[in-house]
């Protein structure tokens, strides 16, 4: 059992906490050692295995003492706030995380790269395997695409979702934006109302919409004048996030320190 990657999920009652928990007790290599949950939750003392049926003897708490105690790796797909927390238990700890946290500013953000310099960390807003690689593909088309096209991201993803637009399309636009030499703060328009005016030059537009229990679909449109570029990924379950998830952590069992994401897992990097 020494190669085993033992593992712990915070946000474990939420959707896609019990993903996670359904992934990491399915995959041969890994083994649930922990499930951490808010105070208050309705779900403390509750096994961590009852929304798949399993009694996995691991109960899930609020202490971060008591579920992080044997965790070599903890996953996070929390909110802001909660991962900052937890990511100074494991620093103190030499716990590894995996973060799929979206809605962070650029402080929290700048956190969790100085908080690598101790504890080896993947953070990537959309752990997806092929996500990653439509991000891949988005590179190169806008390369390809940089002159006579407009660019539009427009994201869905179910009601329940607090941030907007979300982590991934925020992504996408960054690596559109890079690819093509620009500064994507200076470029990006987040939202539109009233009278916008003709569109500006240069800029990547962003449409959002939230409804019933969309899991998350983006397309990317490239507009030129008399044709258009469509790059889509939807997802239909958040299995490919928590699969993409075990990866990483499989990938930090080689790295004691360092600030990574999925492109460093998937080795995309070097294409």
């Amino acid at each position: 059992m020494s190669n085993t990657l033992k593992i712990a999920i915070a946000g474990a009652s939420g959707r896609m906490g019990k993903m996670l928990i359904e992934t990491v007790y399915a995959s041969s290599d890994a083994q649930l050692v922990g499930a951490l949950d808010i105070s208050g939750s309705a779900f403390i003392g509750v096994d961590a295995g009852a929304s798949i049926g399993k009694n996995t003897g691991i109960k899930i708490t609020d202490d971060f003492s008591i579920a992080l105690k044997d965790a070599d790796y903890l996953i996070d797909f929390t909110r802001p706030e909660g991962t900052l927390a937890h990511t100074k238990y494991a620093v103190e700890h030499g716990i590894k995380m995996i973060i799929g946290t979206t809605g962070l500013n650029d402080l929290q953000q700048q956190t969790l790269k100085d908080s690598s310099a101790q504890v080896a960390i993947v953070f990537a807003p959309n752990m997806s395997v092929g996500v990653n690689a439509t991000l891949k593909l988005l590179e190169l088309a806008a390369k390809i695409l940089k002159e006579g096209y407009d660019v539009e991201i427009v994201e869905a993803h179910h009601k329940h979702k607090v941030d907007a637009p979300s982590g991934t399309a925020l992504k996408m636009g960054e690596v559109i934006a890079k690819a093509q030499g620009k500064n994507f703060v200076e470029c990006a328009v987040l939202s539109r109302e009233g009278h916008t005016g003709e569109r500006k030059e240069g800029t990547i537009g962003f449409a959002t919409i939230r409804g019933g229990d969309i899991v998350g679909d983006h397309t990317v449109l490239f507009a030129g004048d008399g044709e258009r570029i469509e790059i889509t990924h939807k997802s239909a379950s958040r299995m490919s996030y928590a699969q993409g998830a075990i990866r990483a952590a499989r990938f930090l069992s080689q790295h004691k320190t360092g600030f990574f994401d999925m492109h460093d897992v998937l080795g995309l990097k070097d294409i």
